[in-house]
């Protein structure tokens, strides 16, 4: 497709086992990176993600299929005829040279000129805002700014395409967060697209135009981050992506009833009138109810009450024994003062909030 930098078919990977049998990497992958798009990889270990990034970046060579980008077949192309870059996890920075140095090595290696490579370490260092720190090295550096050089050396030469393998995971949680938001940034500013790993399913959501969730060498589903939260296609990606409360049973009407006994309203469309179901509630939609509460309501015997600043998390069972997780506001503290007391939980939900994940989806 035009509008495509990248594109895979029916990427096939496989790897021997020390027991003489093979697990499956990548199983058929199909997938199309947009130009000018932040794409993240998620899911957890083993999944995949790091499997199809080398993949693309030519360090992992494909069973099957092929890799095309920009229109042009590199499925065998080595990784050094491929117009990608990648930032590692561990940033790779050469420790015997300078910031200027480690970030002018590809033009340095491509022949560019001294002056010409000057000005261009120059910009770059200045994009990632460490203008003026061109003859520090190294180990004179923060590990926020050394990422920071890693990002520099791989733009420089104004890839197509820039491979990020989890280079965040080594920061703290403020500088990662304040990471996050400069990455998109300068993505946007560059122009080219970014493909990026991860199993940090708050960063997923943070950074991208659209998310990929692996398991088992398969994408479960490629959706905006809103799409693959709010709705998500199987259970997997319900509980992988952010705290989820599944309450599996059949379809009656305009209610789903549990194998407990447990009813969960919702308000679907009439064509989801019947069948196997699970039905999915975040804990932030939950709510304590009122007096005279006009929404359905779960009662909930609590096992916990945890304060993490801006909520509270809630977490109990129902009379049947079912886990049940709710976050509530902690401008509503003037209400936990009860259920602290009581150790029970009025918890109410608005029925059109619910999901609905058909049986069909699990398969």
């Amino acid at each position: 497709m035009q509008d495509s930098i990248v594109r895979l078919e029916g990427a096939s990977k496989a790897f021997a086992t020390p027991e003489g049998g093979s697990v499956t990497a990548l199983d058929a992958i199909d997938l199309q990176v947009r130009r000018n798009e932040f794409l993240t990889l998620l899911g957890p270990s083993g999944c995949g993600k790091t499997t199809l990034l080398q993949a693309i970046s030519g360090f992992v060579e494909l069973d099957g299929g092929r890799i095309l980008i920009d229109g042009e077949d590199m499925t065998d192309r080595p990784p050094y005829r491929r117009p990608v870059n990648t930032v590692f996890q561990n940033y790779a920075l050469f420790p015997h040279m300078t910031v200027g140095e480690n970030t002018a090595y590809a033009l340095e290696v491509a022949g560019v000129a001294k002056a010409k490579r000057r000005e261009q370490v120059a910009a770059a260092l200045k994009m990632v805002g460490l203008a003026g720190m061109e003859g520090r090295r190294p180990r004179q550096l923060s590990g926020g700014q050394q990422q920071r050089v890693a990002l520099a050396r791989a733009i420089i030469a104004r890839p197509k395409l820039l491979l990020l393998d989890e280079p965040l995971s080594a920061l703290d949680k403020n500088l990662r967060q304040a990471m996050q938001i400069e990455l998109k940034t300068l993505q946007h500013e560059l122009g080219i697209s970014f493909i990026f790993v991860t199993h940090d399913q708050q960063e997923a959501l943070t950074m991208s135009d659209r998310v990929a969730v692996l398991s088992g060498g398969r994408i479960q589903q490629l959706d905006t981050p809103r799409a693959i939260y709010d709705h998500p296609v199987n259970s997997f990606v319900a509980t992988f992506i952010g705290a989820s409360n599944l309450f599996d049973g059949r379809i009656d009407g305009d209610r789903l009833m549990t194998g407990d006994g447990t009813e969960i309203r919702h308000r679907r469309a009439p064509s989801t009138a019947s069948g196997a179901a699970t039905a999915l509630i975040r804990p932030e939609q939950f709510f304590l109810a009122g007096e005279g509460e006009p929404f359905p309501t779960l009662d909930v015997d609590l096992e916990a009450i945890v304060f993490v600043g801006s909520t509270f998390e809630l977490f109990g069972r129902t009379s049947a024994g079912k886990k049940v997780i709710a976050e509530i506001p902690a401008g509503r503290r003037s209400l936990i003062g009860d259920i602290e007391r009581t150790r029970r939980a009025r918890l109410a939900y608005d029925p059109a909030a619910v999901h609905l994940i058909h049986a069909c989806a699990e398969a």
